[in-house]
């Protein structure tokens, strides 16, 4: 890229916190490149149309005869890495008729490799993980790593932007406030905030391990899952409301809604846990297309 320094883009429609953190982990189809922002690129075979801009917003696709995941992938302008990456899909041909597959959006850091570099080092520069680089970029082995190649590292961090720190008066420690127009209720009652805004609009409550997770609104189910690495999201449960927002808990040891069933404000949909990309007993809770209350 032309550009010797980061270049921060709005991406995202939905209504956020103000300037959440850069460091984020989660969220669009948001790719950092030494030296410029992106919102979309070449990743290993995958194209993107530049034109292309994510919501956000987590969709449930059910493969129909005839689907091929570069066809999918493009409906919703994200890579086919992206969706074999959140479904824990070992190849594109793995997909089959009648098949579920969560589009989940990804936010990263592609790097162009350069001589020297190592899976190690990349991870370690940017605050991946090796083993997620390697499956996102479908490298067998940290060996298929060659100069002049891209890779991305999901959920990495780029510091080199500076950093414009924005305090919320909403944000409180252990539970905050909610916001009148969102109505959200606590996720986690009783848990202790660890982490501030981050990631795609997230806060971070910690809590002993089969603590009750709480719907925070009143919504219908469309993700479930209770296995697997799912992008790092380990166990998570995501609610659509019917004000078109939704939430998103992660990190869960255990589910108890299944997908289409409709929850009450402040029914028990699941249990405190450490799945996923975890450290630690905690809830990664997320608020897309409004602001995060807590």
């Amino acid at each position: 890229m032309a550009s010797s320094s980061p270049l921060e883009i709005d991406l995202l429609s939905a209504s956020q916190n103000p300037e959440p953190l850069p460091e984020a982990n989660g969220g669009a189809e948001l790719v950092v490149e030494d030296g410029a922002l992106v919102s979309s690129g070449p990743v290993g075979e995958d194209i993107i149309a530049s034109s292309r801009v994510s919501t956000g917003e987590i969709s449930v696709y059910t493969v129909r005869a005839g689907d091929t995941l570069s066809h999918i992938a493009d409906m919703y302008g994200v890579t086919a890495n992206t969706i074999l990456w959140a479904n824990d899909l070992p190849k594109a041909t793995s997909i089959r008729e009648g098949q579920t597959l969560i589009i989940l959006p990804i936010a990263g850091v592609r790097h162009v490799v350069k001589r020297g570099d190592t899976i190690s080092s990349i991870a370690k520069k940017y605050e991946g993980d090796v083993d997620e680089i390697l499956s996102y970029n479908q490298l067998d082995s940290a060996n298929d790593l060659v100069a002049g190649m891209t890779v991305v590292v999901p959920g990495g961090s780029m510091h080199s932007a500076p950093v414009v720190a924005t305090v919320s008066p909403t944000k409180t420690s252990g539970g905050g406030s909610s916001a009148p127009s969102a109505g959200f209720t606590h996720p986690a009652p009783g848990s202790v905030k660890t982490q501030g805004i981050h990631g795609y609009n997230a806060v971070d409550l910690a809590g002993a391990i089969g603590s009750p997770i709480r719907a925070a609104a009143k919504g219908e189910v469309i993700v479930s899952k209770s296995s697997g690495w799912n992008g790092g999201y380990g166990q998570y449960i995501v609610i659509k409301h019917s004000n078109g927002t939704q939430t998103l808990y992660a990190h869960l040891s255990s589910n108890s809604v299944g997908v289409g069933e409709v929850v009450g404000q402040g029914q028990v949909i699941g249990a405190m846990g450490n799945s996923g990309r975890s450290t630690g007993s905690h809830l990664h809770f997320e608020v897309r297309g409004a602001k995060n209350p807590f």
